[in-house]
């Protein structure tokens, strides 16, 4: 197994597919903290709490999961659109062990982006906050946070690595994925709360703080993260013992 993930690693690094995803996901979230810093003094003087401003600051950088998420169905999809994942499940020696491997590659890279994004946003809030002309105060609200958006952007990597697997087209893969992220969860929470609040996106809001009072807490809202995994991931699986493997 142990040379199957090296093969599957050499994969994930030998394009420029995780380079291009993570400079995405590092600009997304410099956009954003560097715009909030626009907002920042005026927010501060009608109430906010300078410790709240940090948290906020942090938080923004949960945007680097849209990365992990598109680099784990990449890595999947991308050798179903030239064929190469039937000679990649000779190799590998049974779909099986194929899944597993690729799941493991994936989250790893995917701990490499939640490790930046944790990294970048304690960096962001350091350094835009006295450009703003305000003091950064930690606080327990911003390590939580901080850890939130930490778990949500590696969670992100299998997320898209289940979806790839069950869908195999890499365009309709992350053309759904956007849009079940950016569209329909949100549109979810607003027009029904009661079923919004448990779709994926919604969930990972919850993890990382980002509080409406419709969201579960964070603790129930990581175990519906990890049951949605769960269960693309069983469909997922099932489709590849049964479907041809090009199919």
């Amino acid at each position: 197994m142990s040379d199957l993930l090296k093969a599957e690693a050499l994969k994930a690094i030998s394009g420029r597919t995780w380079l291009f995803v993570g400079a995405v996901g590092v600009l997304l979230g410099f956009m954003t903290t560097a715009g909030y810093t626009t907002t920042i003094e005026q927010e501060i003087a009608a109430g906010l709490d300078p410790a709240a401003a940090t948290a906020s600051m942090v938080r923004f950088w949960f945007g680097m999961m849209l990365a992990s998420m598109l680099f784990g169905a990449i890595f999947v999809t991308r050798e179903y659109g030239d064929g190469a994942i039937a000679r990649s499940v000779l190799v590998s020696g049974g779909r099986g062990r194929l899944f597993a491997a690729k799941l493991a590659v994936a989250t790893g890279v995917g701990a490499i982006f939640a490790l930046l994004a944790g990294g970048l946003a304690v960096g962001s809030a350091w350094l835009f906050l006295p450009l703003a002309g305000q003091q950064l105060v930690w606080s327990s609200e911003a390590t939580l946070t901080l850890l939130g958006v930490v778990a949500v952007v590696l969670l992100a990597a299998p997320w898209g690595v289940m979806f790839g697997w069950l869908i195999r087209n890499q365009v309709v893969t992350v053309v759904t994925l956007l849009v079940l992220t950016l569209l329909v969860d949100e549109a979810l929470l607003r027009l029904v709360p009661a079923v919004g609040r448990f779709t994926m996106q919604i969930a990972m809001g919850a993890v990382y703080r980002d509080a409406k009072p419709e969201m579960l807490s964070p603790a129930t809202a990581l175990l519906v993260i990890l049951g949605w995994i769960a269960i693309v991931g069983f469909f997922a699986q099932r489709r590849l013992r049964r479907a041809d493997v090009l199919s």
